[in-house]
């Protein structure tokens, strides 16, 4: 039976440096599911630092979206699976959702982001792999000015929350220091 460690916590925090150091220390064989896009230079430059920092060892799956399903065409065990972010997979599927520029479809990209964890988590419990899932906190802020920033928001919480629900470990990050919230494993 697989396992489920959540990290979350704010832009910058240290969820990605945590969540790798963590699958170091669970495993030796370590995939790497990507849900970043490149869909500008920034990114692209983002991704290629990312990219940079993992170890040569680690396999990497490209999966902005479906990761489930794409976790389960791959058909391989792994001790640690490492899937960075749910923040980008749910801006992806709502981006699909999208009827025109920044014009929301609320219910159908409700439908998608549920879809997608309800797909993920039997993926995670039936399998024996350790998954570690990073996610943002953008809860703690200001409500986003406009409908596709306040949805945004929601859906992301609402993921988040379904995914804590059924985590064996969660933790919080603050300036690059994890805070255990939910069963926890002490990093010595």
């Amino acid at each position: 039976m697989g396992q489920l460690t959540l990290i979350l916590g704010g832009a910058r925090s240290g969820k990605s440096s945590f969540a790798e150091r963590l699958a170091r220390e669970m495993g030796d064989q370590i995939v790497y599911v990507a849900t970043a896009e490149a869909l500008d230079e920034e990114m692209k430059a983002r991704i290629a630092k990312h990219q940079k920092g993992r170890p040569e060892d680690w396999q990497t799956l490209e999966a902005p979206k479906d990761v489930a399903r794409t976790w389960l065409d791959k058909n391989a065990e792994t001790d640690v699976v490492i899937l960075d972010c749910v923040t980008l997979l749910v801006s992806n599927l709502l981006m699909a959702s999208a009827e025109g520029e920044n014009q929301p479809d609320e219910s159908k990209a409700t439908e998608l982001v549920s879809a997608e964890i309800d797909a993920l988590l039997p993926a995670i419990e039936e399998g024996s792999s350790h998954w570690i899932v990073v996610s943002n906190e953008v809860g703690l802020g200001l409500v986003p000015p406009n409908p596709l920033g306040r949805v945004y928001r929601d859906l992301l919480g609402f993921a988040n929350q379904r995914l804590a629900a059924k985590a064996d470990q969660v933790y919080w990050m603050v300036a690059g220091i994890p805070v255990p919230i939910h069963g926890y494993r002490r990093l010595d």
